[in-house]
């Protein structure tokens, strides 16, 4: 009997159905949800390694000993943030994020 009520909420629904309700008082409720599409890197790894590559760089640009290697570490730290960041800004430029309806059984 769960199986076939965990078969049942597995369906797909979309925005027609929304609102639909079942004799077992679940009903099927839509959510804008955005999402990531035609996007090569959705996790952002590329700019996240390019700005710590930057950061580290420069961090070991500072200081001596112990000091530079901290600087370079903060640096790497800091640079990979900021690239993460840059990249994601870009692709919400480029439109590589967009709003969808998804519907589920509730």
């Amino acid at each position: 009997m769960m199986m076939a009520a965990n078969a049942a909420m597995a369906q797909s629904y979309g925005p027609q159905d929304e609102g639909r309700r079942f004799n077992d008082g679940t009903r099927v409720v839509c959510h804008n949800v955005e999402v990531q599409k035609n996007s090569k890197d959705p996790n952002r790894i590329a700019g996240t390694a390019a700005g710590a590559v930057v950061g580290g760089l420069l961090g070991n640009q500072i200081g001596g000993g112990t000091g530079k290697k901290l600087a370079t570490v903060g640096g790497a730290v800091a640079g990979g943030a900021v690239g993460r960041t840059v990249q994601g800004h870009h692709q919400e430029q480029q439109g590589d994020r967009v709003v969808e309806k998804r519907c589920t059984r509730q």
